[in-house]
């Protein structure tokens, strides 16, 4: 029968990370473990004030469940969250890191990386891109020089947008991602796609308000760069309803509630003939290296969260240059260090 074990931290970022609606110095993080015949799989779930979840709600709602978690024995992990989702349907960052942990041990099981038992080859996998997080155009020139990357994104959601990425263009010829977290309108949005497409921007992510698909549908036809969306597509019902809004979609492997409900999400996506990107919320190497496990699968990958930090509490996926290297071990590759 599995073990469930449930602790927190808090994550030092390298700098102040602010975004359209957020500013942060410390992510508090929940790690969960579940054992079963000697091995250990790791999750993990951030806390996030734009959703809601703490690391309090997500460990009580943990808590209640624990003896249905600690009755139960894991053989397949999609059956597992099958079981959990309807315990844990009000909280699905909780239900990720229980997701995520019960994946690593299946892996860790089973001797083989989670991408391998998926049938997956480590071929034509996505760079990860680098985020800059709003400052002065300063400091953003600053971050960006400190830390030479092929590929950034860049947050945005201020009076000068264009103008930060006009100075920042100027250090780099790297590809440039835009992310506006919900903070434009829509004749900014077509306006600034206009502008920033010469600037060797490659997308505009989540522009405006998550619930504005009537302006989405304008912006849409007269944007002059794609559009991928984050805020707009928390979970599974949500791909089809940005079909024809978007260009593509991010999953956030917290919001849908852990790997296995993502990887069901990206498999729509391209059915519908949509990108598929996977994002991260500033997690360790735990979270970091369980979105890895979905490179083979994606356009687009932002997995940066572990490179932000001043002191990891895992070991596992390694990223240098935007190339992401496989840990040796199975399961996510997570190994907890602190």
């Amino acid at each position: 029968m599995l073990k469930l074990s449930i602790r927190s931290f808090d994550l030092p970022l390298k700098h102040t990370f602010t975004i359209s609606y957020d500013s942060r110095d410390v992510q508090p993080t929940l790690i969960v473990e579940l054992q079963q015949d000697g091995h250990k799989g790791y999750g993990e779930a951030t806390s996030n004030p734009y959703y809601g979840f703490t690391i309090e709600s997500m460990t009580e709602a943990l808590e209640n469940i624990r003896e249905q978690v600690e009755s139960t024995e894991l053989t397949s992990p999609e059956e597992f969250w099958s079981m959990m989702q309807p315990l844990l349907k009000d909280n699905p960052f909780a239900l990720c890191a229980l997701d995520m942990a019960a994946n690593d041990l299946y892996g860790k099981m089973n001797g083989q990386p989670l991408y391998k038992l998926w049938g997956l080859e480590a071929n034509n996998m996505p760079l990860t891109d680098y985020t800059i997080g709003i400052d002065s155009i300063e400091n953003m020139v600053k971050k960006l020089r400190e830390t030479p990357w092929p590929l950034y994104k860049i947050k945005l959601g201020t009076p000068d947008d264009v103008a930060i990425v006009r100075e920042l263009r100027k250090y780099t010829d790297a590809v440039f991602r835009v992310d506006a977290n919900c903070a434009w309108g829509v004749e900014e949005t077509i306006e600034n796609s206009r502008q920033l497409k010469p600037l060797g921007v490659e997308f505009i992510e989540q522009p405006m308000r998550a619930d504005d698909m009537e302006g989405m549908k304008e912006v849409y036809k007269s944007s002059e760069l794609p559009l991928i969306a984050d805020e707009s597509c928390i979970t599974e019902g949500d791909v089809a309803k940005c079909h024809g809004l978007f260009h593509g979609v991010n999953v956030k492997l917290v919001k849908c509630g852990g790997l296995t409900p993502a990887r069901r999400m990206i498999a729509e996506a391209k059915s519908l003939g949509m990108k598929a990107m996977v994002g991260c919320m500033t997690e360790s190497s735990v979270g970091i290296s369980a979105i890895a496990q979905l490179l083979p699968l994606l356009d687009y990958v932002d997995m940066d969260g572990a490179l932000l930090l001043s002191k990891d509490i895992a070991t596992g996926v390694t990223i240098d240059y935007g190339k992401v290297y496989y840990s040796k071990e199975n399961g996510t590759g997570a190994t907890l260090i602190a």
